[in-house]
């Protein structure tokens, strides 16, 4: 059967492969994207995706680059202030509250948010623009041979592929990686996130607002007006059995809990569409890299929702390989090639692993004198004005 021979085979349509077709499409490479289930891209349709992503400074630079951003700028919204509220006390109230404003080390947001459905909708139109990417809904990986100088892949359509180039985008279960026996070292929380839309009566103002108590973040990211009230995406870390219990609630005693976690901070809370309900782990991949292969994103590593890391963790990925590929195209997928990816990455990604690690562990503390070192540490960092600085860059990325 006749193969056919491309640069790039991106397996995994979620939003990283998604941002990678675009990039390497729009760098001249030519791309097929495959993936098993197609996008979702209405917010109201069953499966889709209600979390939302807070896209930051190098995030939006490296979108812009892959013709997204022009797309996804009408619809963001700007995140000014990253508000951090400890209610570690005897009753959900606010006993510690602290910005950190983006003007203190920029002239722009720290970052823009947009819902995860709305982000696969505007990829998938530029996409469309790519005459050199093809991209499969439907169409998965089924079978994965690599030599020295191609990867063979099989498509579940019995399609046959010759690329010089795969790169496992295909989640934290990677059918890529598991192909190249590459082991993960898997750490988990016994936590659940709750992951929704909401109204509120107080306009959010641009400001992400992390509450602390116990169990994990209770995060309102700012989304545009929604049926003509503010509103915001939420992402509500628990401890699994009381996530569970909190997934089933009627929606009027929903809407109370919820109310009362966010200290009221924007008056009562409304949801504002279906729960979803996902489990919370921390991930490594033992390599990034195997024979004309790339990890990138959740294949190659996941942490808690908690900083905006996720992503943006995974355009770090895209940016360092496509600037590899850049540097020299006829070394695209060679070992070395592949091997200064993986030495770009994997200290970095090690290094905001465990720091996002450390900062969940932070948040799920139950004891009360635990909780009060919580509050005494964020009090401390941010009243020291260099290290509240750096503390910022270093989440934008601006410093590895």
């Amino acid at each position: 059967m006749e193969r056919t021979k491309i640069d790039i085979l991106i397996s995994g349509a979620g939003i990283a492969g998604l941002t990678a077709a675009a990039a390497f499409g729009t760098a001249g490479f030519s791309v097929i994207c495959v993936d098993p289930t197609a996008p979702v891209t209405e917010r109201n349709t069953d499966g889709s995706d209600l979390r939302s992503t807070a896209l930051l400074q190098p995030a939006r630079d490296f979108l812009k680059t892959a013709g997204i951003w022009a797309k996804l700028n009408p619809h963001a919204s700007p995140l000014q202030t990253m508000r951090i509220v400890d209610a570690g006390g005897e009753v959900a109230e606010p006993r510690l509250t602290r910005d950190f404003d983006a003007s203190d080390i920029s002239d722009r947001p720290f970052g823009w948010n947009l819902p995860n459905w709305l982000l696969r909708r505007e990829m998938l139109v530029r996409l469309d623009e790519l005459p050199n990417v093809t991209f499969r809904p439907g169409v998965g990986t089924k079978t994965l041979l690599t030599r020295q100088s191609e990867a063979l892949v099989s498509l579940s359509d019995d399609t046959q592929i010759s690329a010089r180039l795969v790169i496992g985008a295909d989640g934290r279960n990677s059918a890529v990686r598991r192909a190249h026996g590459i082991g993960v070292r898997t750490t988990r929380y016994g936590q659940k996130a709750l992951a929704f839309a909401v109204n509120h009566l107080i306009p959010h103002e641009g400001v992400s607002t992390e509450v602390h108590r116990t169990g994990g973040p209770f995060t309102l990211v700012p989304l545009p007006d929604y049926n003509g009230m503010p509103s915001s995406a939420v992402v509500w870390m628990e401890r699994g059995a009381r996530a569970k219990e909190l997934y089933e609630l009627p929606e009027d005693a929903f809407n109370d809990a919820m109310s009362e976690r966010s200290c009221h901070l924007y008056g009562p809370l409304t949801l504002a569409s279906r729960r979803t309900i996902w489990p919370i782990i921390s991930q490594i991949s033992d390599r990034f890299y195997a024979e004309r292969t790339a990890l990138i994103a959740e294949a190659a590593h996941v942490v808690p929702p908690i900083g905006a890391q996720g992503l943006n963790m995974s355009i770090g990925d895209m940016a360092a390989l496509l600037e590899l590929s850049l540097k020299d195209p006829s070394k695209l997928g060679e070992p070395e090639m592949l091997a200064q990816y993986e030495r770009k990455r994997m200290t970095e990604v090690k290094a905001r692993v465990t720091g996002v690690d450390a900062l969940n562990r932070a948040s799920m503390m139950s004891a009360r004198p635990l909780r009060d070192a919580r509050a005494a540490g964020v009090a401390t960092l941010y009243s020291l004005a260099p290290v509240r600085k750096t503390l910022m860059q270093l989440g934008l990325g601006a410093r590895g």
